[in-house]
């Protein structure tokens, strides 16, 4: 964790040096940026660890940075915002903001939470597995469907979690109701026709999510999961 590169966007000069500073003491590595479209610029180029963005930046603010780093992936943002403005501290976590910082803050209380949410990404990637839409949680044994605008969390029962779960490993794979009799279902005395049975019930249970398409059968082998 200490070698991440965090990016600074700041546009107060003190601010942004005293940061930098901080985050430089405690073993990071940083780059920074004054206004908005250097911040995304960076971003591309650079693929920090974390952004520090504070919502007040010119050119175009830090929602609007926000946003763009979004639609390019999953980097851990923290957002700084003003003393009085509580429905910016909202806006940020509803657009997907990490965490956030109120100014005038302590440079060591940012640090720590960059820390914070760093250790949180890092035990999420170990623990969670995303293909397509999917997006499954093997330590919590939870399933999510990303569909458009929508998530869903799925109820499913420990043999089909189990199915799915197995079945992501190698998502172009096609299975024969055996393998998965054999992966999934090892201590249970039941038929390979069984198998059907559950993957036809995750299979409802995925298109109803929004997730039409994911789970098919391949004639004369079994069953294959078309995520990408």
């Amino acid at each position: 964790m200490a070698d991440a590169l965090i990016l600074i966007a700041e546009d107060e000069p003190q601010i942004r040096a005293i940061l930098d500073a901080y985050f430089v003491r405690e073993g990071f590595r940083t780059v920074t940026a004054e206004d908005g479209p250097t911040a995304l610029q960076h971003h591309q180029m650079l693929a920090p660890d974390l952004v520090v963005l504070d919502v007040k930046l010119p050119k175009a603010d830090g929602f609007e940075v926000l946003g763009e780093i979004r639609r390019r992936g999953e980097t851990p943002v923290i957002m700084a915002t003003a003393l009085d403005e509580d429905l910016d501290k909202l806006a940020a976590l509803r657009m997907g903001a990490d965490d956030y910082v109120v100014k005038p803050f302590n440079p060591l209380e940012v640090v720590a939470r960059a820390r914070a949410v760093l250790r949180r990404g890092r035990r999420e990637a170990a623990s969670i597995k995303r293909r397509g839409p999917l997006e499954i949680d093997t330590a919590a044994h939870a399933v999510v469907v990303n569909a458009g605008d929508r998530r869903t969390l799925l109820d499913l029962t420990l043999t089909e979690y189990r199915l799915l779960a197995h079945m992501i490993e190698w998502p172009t794979r096609s299975w024969t109701r055996g393998e998965l009799l054999d992966a999934c279902m090892p201590d249970s005395d039941a038929l390979e026709r069984t198998v059907d049975s559950h993957v036809s019930n995750l299979r409802r249970k995925l298109e109803a999510a929004g997730a039409v398409g994911l789970l098919g059968s391949v004639r004369g082998i079994g069953w294959r999961l078309f995520a990408p």
